[in-house]
């Protein structure tokens, strides 16, 4: 039986690269080369974000594993945006690319199931199915419980795919909900991460990962490290890393002593490289693909010296 947690894991052994590229591009990320192109206009606006982001997966899809197109910069353009994140996805899936929507759905029943049907299932129609999106991982929201999950859970089992659960989030308020103590003495967040193993039981993997995991930030290095002996088998999508002002050491304790259980993601830091002051004396606007892969490298190394050095 195909599971997605394998494949992504195996993908980040082929590369030796544990990170995911995000693409999150507002309009004004990207270089005049591009925009320069397009009339100031939505449909303008979609093609210089949809040219940005096929150049980056040029650029990176020999060296990251996967893309996280962010779905709320697609939406923002309305029917146009979303278009453009849906040949985003195809086309890094085309490039061989792992790839998660960061989509944070979270609600119940056929609302939940819909959601699933549209990012990881298939849409029914009247005697057969058809796929959507077709991505490889969604992020969701559990926050309504089980009710919320279940549709997604059944269709990773049924068509291979897997989902990151929202858990300890890297924005600087996450402490307001999610390290609440309950009356048990764990925090909302410790809660969540042994919900998020129980849920994940039935898709292990090879390496002992289920592809029911989890959203673990980069900026809070002493509750990662904590989640990682709490929840053995899940597998965290670690944001937090560069703007955000994750660092390399930190985040090498979300892994496990053979170098695996972590991807990190990266967006502003890769998709603005070069904007850099460490890169700008190298590339030029023009060359903004290559600053992107320079800095690609630069972070898949600064990773795994600390997290073979853990």
């Amino acid at each position: 039986m195909k599971n997605a947690m394998d494949e992504l894991i195996d993908k980040i052994k082929e590369l030796d690269n544990p990170t995911v590229i995000g693409l999150d591009p507002r309009y004004d990320m990207i270089p005049n080369c591009i925009t320069s192109k397009y009339a100031k206009t939505i449909e303008g606006a979609c093609k210089a974000i949809l040219e940005f982001n096929k150049a980056l997966i040029d650029a990176t899809f020999d060296i990251i594993p996967a893309v996280k197109p962010q779905i709320a910069f697609y939406e923002m353009f309305g029917v146009e945006g979303i278009k453009t994140f849906q040949e985003t996805c195809k086309y890094a899936k085309e490039k061989g690319m792992i790839v998660i929507a960061d989509i944070k759905r979270g609600d119940i029943g056929s609302t939940a199931a819909g959601y699933s049907n549209a990012y990881i299932g298939k849409t029914p129609l009247l005697d057969q199915e058809e796929a959507i999106f077709d991505v490889d991982f969604v992020t969701i929201n559990p926050y309504l419980g089980i009710d919320g999950v279940k549709p997604f859970i059944e269709d990773c089992k049924k068509y291979g795919k897997g989902m990151f659960i929202i858990d300890k989030t890297s924005n600087p308020s996450s402490g307001e909900l999610q390290d609440l103590k309950l009356e048990n003495g764990k925090t909302i967040y410790e809660e969540v991460a042994t919900l998020i193993e129980t849920w994940g039981e039935e898709l292990r993997g090879k390496y002992g990962y289920s592809s029911v995991s989890s959203v673990v930030g980069a900026t809070y290095p002493e509750q990662l490290e904590s989640l990682r002996k709490l929840a053995p088998h899940t597998f965290f999508l670690i944001p937090g890393y560069g703007a955000q002002g994750g660092k390399a050491e930190d985040i090498a304790l979300g892994f496990d002593q053979n170098g695996i259980g972590g991807i990190v993601n990266a967006s502003r830091s890769l998709m603005c490289a070069y904007k850099k002051d460490m890169w700008k004396e190298q590339y030029s606007e023009e060359e903004f693909a290559m600053a992107t892969r320079a800095e690609a490298i630069r972070m898949r190394d600064e990773l795994n010296q600390e997290i073979k050095n853990k």
